[in-house]
């Protein structure tokens, strides 16, 4: 019985023991207040305050995981952010003392440093284009398109029964379906990319993608697609792929085996920029499809900043489109870049026209 009374004693010393390190932890403090919100271009003056019976050796200062700053005292060090990844970043203050050393953290949200530029379109050719694909996908290569097409024909529970999945190259002049490969009818198709001789494609829920033979459109190989929420939309920069996945996030691939290797948040100056959906990648800039609206957004790969907001609205005005058309379901959605003629490309889901746009200030 004493054996057990000595047992508790010490378990109860121990838990006050660490119960005062854990106050004299809360008593250092960090500015700014979690959650500030900053813009790209401000300075910010991170602070650790110590309590009057404390001295540090020294204290440094972490943006992430960077080390941006140091003090011998409590003065404040400034933090640049010209060239910080946008969305949340994390402050934290490392104090050395006698030999050891103690962290104090807090965040804040970085947003674009000012309002994207608006700009609007202007139609420069327009093209047929085959109802039947609801576009997830639209890639220019070598004077065709490929397009990924998405539906469920067996469907999981809750889903609805809207026709298969498919990969196809379809003729530009006339909008034609040259080749088509239907995938597994228990996947949604999502984005898409070609590098090489080979097309890579992603599903929606189902963390599956699939790698194609360019010309045959054999299947190659399967893999695990785990990155991000979902997967919705691809394009190539030459070098590696991105990927969005219904958030405002832009995740980072690499090439050859699919893992990522980074990512950008999309912000503009007022917050995030959710629902990306259709990417491609046009000098140096990612282009972006808003799922459910008309805008495209223009975004710096190295921040995240949307750079340019695009009005799309009227590309196919309501009173043209077809009897039966769902208005909620064939959005505007699918954007192709012809590198060799400078030309860009636009559709939507199930739509009989497929444009060439030029971009101009509204």
């Amino acid at each position: 019985m004493n054996k057990r009374i000595a047992f508790f004693a010490l378990i109860a010393l121990l838990a006050y023991g660490c119960k005062d390190n854990s106050k004299q932890a809360g008593d250092l403090t960090i500015s700014p207040d979690a959650g500030t919100s900053y813009k790209a271009g401000d300075v910010i003056s991170a602070k650790v305050s110590l309590p009057g019976d404390i001295k540090a050796d020294s204290i440094v200062y972490l943006l992430d995981s960077t080390r941006v700053g140091a003090t011998k005292d409590s003065s404040a060090v400034n933090i640049k952010t010209d060239t910080v990844a946008l969305g949340a970043r994390i402050i934290t203050g490392r104090v050395y003392q006698a030999g050891k050393s103690q962290d104090v953290t807090t965040n804040i949200v970085l947003l674009a440093g000012k309002a994207p530029e608006q700009l609007t379109y202007q139609v420069v050719k327009t093209f047929p284009h085959d109802t039947s694909i609801y576009v997830e996908a639209l890639t220019f290569e070598n004077g065709s398109f490929y397009e990924s097409s998405g539906g469920y024909l067996d469907p999981p529970p809750g889903m609805v029964k809207d026709g298969q999945s498919f990969l196809a190259k379809t003729d530009l002049a006339t909008g034609r379906i040259l080749k088509k490969k239907l995938v597994d009818p228990k996947v949604f198709a999502e984005g898409m990319v070609v590098i090489g001789n080979k097309i890579t494609q992603i599903t929606w829920t189902s963390k599956i993608g699939y790698v194609y033979d360019k010309n045959s459109f054999e299947i190659l190989s399967k893999f695990d697609n785990n990155v991000g929420v979902e997967g919705w939309g691809m394009c190539f920069d030459g070098k590696r792929i991105y990927m969005d996945d219904s958030t405002n996030r832009i995740w980072f691939l690499d090439k050859d085996n699919y893992h990522t290797t980074g990512y950008i948040d999309v912000y503009d100056n007022k917050g995030p920029v959710n629902k990306l959906n259709e990417l491609e990648y046009i000098d140096g800039k990612i282009y972006a499809n808003v799922y459910g609206t008309d805008d495209i957004m223009v975004i710096d790969t190295k921040t995240g900043a949307v750079l340019q907001r695009i009005d799309m609205k009227n590309l196919y005005p309501a009173n043209a489109r077809y009897e039966d058309f769902d208005d909620g379901n064939n959005v505007l959605n699918g954007i192709a870049y012809d590198k060799a003629a400078n030309r860009i490309f636009v559709t939507g889901k199930k739509w009989p026209k497929l444009y060439q746009v030029k971009f101009v200030k509204k």
